[in-house]
């Protein structure tokens, strides 16, 4: 575990954030941390209403971060309105946390079918079944369409339509190390007009 001492010089991170967030989920990862890619998705609703949910982290490179869902679901719905997102990740065996803000965009269908095709049987036919955010009579009709969709595709399972990913653009990165005396550190890397990032160290 980290010595919740230990400073953070803004030296020590990578000058691009995605790279900094690369090393810092392999930290998180190898002190154990049970579930490191998990983030807490915020969007925005009707009339700005906040709206949070955890989701999983799927993929990341310089164009950003990616996860999926179904498009019909209330965060594919806020999307649909408002195509901006902020995600929080938190590793309390390390004591950090990073923040995301960007634009969001949905990946590829290509992309989509891809990872699609990598998850467990029983989740794809999870995916086809549920429509999600949608009231339920109750969880028996869920049960039910769910056997029927897997009678029916006791093998290969088709792309639902409306599930896929999407991929958060990051224009504001935070890097937070957390301090026993609460003067912790941060770091926030800003996205220029020009492409190219900027870093300042902030209060805490």
């Amino acid at each position: 575990m980290l010595d919740p001492d230990h400073p953070l010089e803004v030296e020590q991170l990578d000058p691009d954030p995605v790279r900094a967030f690369a090393d810092w989920l392999t930290d998180a990862t190898a002190a154990g941390e049970p579930q490191p890619e998990a983030m807490a998705l915020a969007t925005a609703g009707p009339g700005g209403a906040p709206a949070v949910r955890m989701v999983l982290l799927k993929g990341w490179d310089a164009r950003g971060l990616v996860f999926f869902t179904n498009y019909e679901s209330a965060k594919g719905a806020d999307l649909a309105r408002n195509p901006q997102a902020a995600v929080a990740f938190f590793w309390p065996r390390l004591h950090r946390q990073v923040r995301v803000t960007g634009s969001v965009a949905r990946i590829s269908r290509r992309d989509s079918a891809a990872y699609f095709e990598t998850r467990p049987h029983g989740a794809r036919i999870g995916a086809l079944a549920s429509p999600q955010s949608q009231v339920l009579p109750d969880r028996a009709a869920l049960e039910a369409r769910v056997q029927a969709l897997a009678a029916r595709y006791p093998e290969r399972v088709p792309l639902p339509a409306s599930w896929g990913g999407y991929r958060i653009r990051p224009t504001v990165v935070e890097f937070w190390q957390g301090r026993r005396d609460r003067l912790h550190d941060r770091v926030r890397y800003r996205l220029g007009r020009a492409g190219g990032w900027s870093r300042q160290r902030l209060a805490p």
